[in-house]
């Protein structure tokens, strides 16, 4: 969907004016006196996290070499964190990494001091993709990860186009339908959703704004047709479960984190998502219960918590968890401790089922747990409410696995 004219200039003013703000804090302190401060705050933060002392003392060195490269070439604030500047910065001073760069772009960029961090070096798109990419940064105010995934597509459309010598103004529907079918071939649907929109847009601004194109491509892609029926989640047989929890270890702190993960997606039924949004205040161990503040579909609620979970996040956190002040419960082992993200915990809890020669995912637990409340009886719509659904379509392909459950839960049959 195009935004009106109006919104666009709208939000391009808004953009020029938060750079002018900006620009006129940076006048205000030189460029080279800002850095000198930023990095101050970086090596202490650095400190304050624990970071080795090796890796603190490799980031000063760097930082301070970077200093002064920033003072001898005088450049304004909002070219010192990009690419270009880095490359000449490394070699100038022939350094092949610069980890104390990078990481006090991505300080500041966490933040909100600079727009991003450095990115990757990577090659650039032809001047019209990186137009593009400009243009819908500022004017939809897109996240730094939204713009490199926008930015893979696009990769891909050019790489293809070349290979088969298509100029961009000379492109035709049947060219993209060929595209789409190469380039999704090995992506799920979702996948595929996700990325469709990304090309309408770029097809839409070389129509609509650059008149490259003659013709809107963009409302002549068109999606696969989808179907309600999902297929039945999958599962994990007792036999199974028990086979896990005894391949589980407790010797290191890696091992004591998995084994409370993992009794929070079998005996809680929680994603890889909710796992790691839990906090130290949530968990109340006298009263042993969970309170999850932060779920999909923005349904908390507190749950009971088995008291074999309760010694499981008991024992992690005695004895695995790192030494902070963070409230996040599940952190990386090293330093400087940053919270897991879900992809992690949901590889972390994998492997514990690999270990045992399961080949499964953390959703299987989740699936597993919906799946032992329908047995013992319990309502769909209160399967619905503990496992966090919208919608009570969600929960109901949990029914699809048992038909005799489902006559029973559905009809009250006695079978």
């Amino acid at each position: 969907m195009t935004l009106p004219p109006s919104i666009n200039s709208l939000c391009i003013l808004w953009v020029k004016t938060m750079t002018e703000t900006t620009d006129k804090t940076h006048q205000d302190h030189p460029p080279d006196r800002h850095l000198e401060q930023a990095i101050d705050e970086y090596l202490l933060w650095m400190e304050d996290e624990g970071y080795n002392p090796v890796s603190q003392e490799d980031h000063k060195e760097t930082l301070r070499l970077f200093l002064d490269f920033i003072r001898c070439e005088k450049f304004e604030w909002n070219d010192i964190f990009t690419l270009d500047t880095l490359k000449a910065f490394q070699k100038r001073h022939g350094l092949t990494q610069a980890h104390g760069v990078r990481g006090l772009s991505r300080y500041l960029s966490e933040r909100k001091r600079i727009r991003r961090p450095i990115e990757r070096i990577h090659h650039r798109l032809p001047p019209i993709y990186e137009e593009y990419l400009t243009y819908h940064e500022q004017s939809r105010q897109a996240p730094y990860k939204h713009i490199k995934q926008i930015a893979a597509v696009l990769a891909s459309l050019h790489n293809y186009l070349q290979s088969r010598g298509i100029d961009l103004s000379s492109l035709e529907i049947e060219h993209i339908d060929s595209f789409l079918a190469e380039f999704f071939e090995p992506f799920a649907p979702a996948t595929c959703r996700a990325y469709r929109s990304m090309l309408r847009g770029f097809l839409r601004y070389l129509h609509q704004d650059r008149n490259i194109l003659k013709r809107d491509l963009a409302a002549l892609i068109k999606s696969r047709r989808s179907y309600s029926q999902a297929k039945p989640p999958r599962f994990l047989r007792p036999q199974e479960i028990q086979t896990l929890f005894a391949g589980l270890k407790l010797s290191t702190p890696r091992d004591l984190r998995a084994y409370a993960m993992v009794h929070l997606a079998y005996y809680l039924g929680l994603r890889p998502f909710e796992i790691v949004k839990i906090k130290l205040d949530d968990i109340s161990f006298a009263k042993r219960e969970l309170t999850l503040k932060e779920r999909k579909g923005d349904n908390p609620m507190t749950l009971p918590v088995p008291e074999h979970t309760i010694k499981a996040i008991a024992a992690y956190i005695l004895k695995g968890r790192p030494k902070n002040n963070r409230r996040t419960l599940f952190l990386n082992l090293y330093a400087p401790h940053r919270p897991m993200r879900p992809n992690s915990a949901g590889c972390c809890i994998r492997e514990c089922m690999r270990r045992v020669n399961l080949p499964s995912t953390a959703y299987w637990l989740r699936h597993t747990y919906a799946q032992n409340l329908l047995e013992s009886g319990v309502t769909i719509f209160e399967i619905m409410e503990m496992m966090g659904h919208d919608k009570i379509e969600s929960t109901k392909n949990y029914l699809h696995i048992h038909v005799k459950l489902m006559r029973k839960v559905l009809f009250h049959e006695e079978i």
